[in-house]
């Protein structure tokens, strides 16, 4: 039996500014858009990984009550979702690169632990951890 992730949800405040910022500022392509009423099943890809996608979902009906989304949206809005990690080549070039296109960063890039990473957030307030990768980092 094969097993493996294919999508790993995000809440999101709003699904349009959210396709804009993945898709304009990251550089992640769209995989599905399709509707079923008011639900919206939104997913991108990153470019270097066609067999995983990043949902990105606003809480509410069919999957939560009102109450849960109305939490939901409020820990979105605080920041207080655990971070997502992108891992990258170069993280002074990627930071330049996308601190050039708008994307607010929380911590420029850092070496320490070997390697070199940075902090940003999409315009929901998620969190992300840019890091780049260990062979490149030694290699320098």
């Amino acid at each position: 039996m094969t097993q493996g992730i294919q999508t790993v949800g995000l809440y999101v405040r709003d699904q349009d500014e959210a396709l804009a910022f993945y898709v304009d500022k990251l550089g992640f392509k769209v995989h599905t858009d399709v509707r079923n009423g008011d639900y919206r099943w939104l997913t991108v890809q990153h470019p270097e990984q066609p067999s995983f996608q990043l949902g990105l979902y606003v809480p509410g009906a069919p999957v939560h009550d009102a109450a849960t989304a109305q939490a939901l949206n409020a820990l979105v809005a605080k920041g207080a979702m655990p971070p997502m990690v992108l891992e990258v080549d170069d993280c002074f070039a990627a930071y330049d690169k996308m601190n050039q296109k708008g994307v607010e960063f929380t911590q420029e890039p850092v070496e320490r632990y070997g390697t070199v990473d940075a902090g940003f957030r999409d315009p929901s307030g998620n969190g992300w951890k840019m890091i780049q990768t260990r062979r490149k980092v030694a290699a320098a």
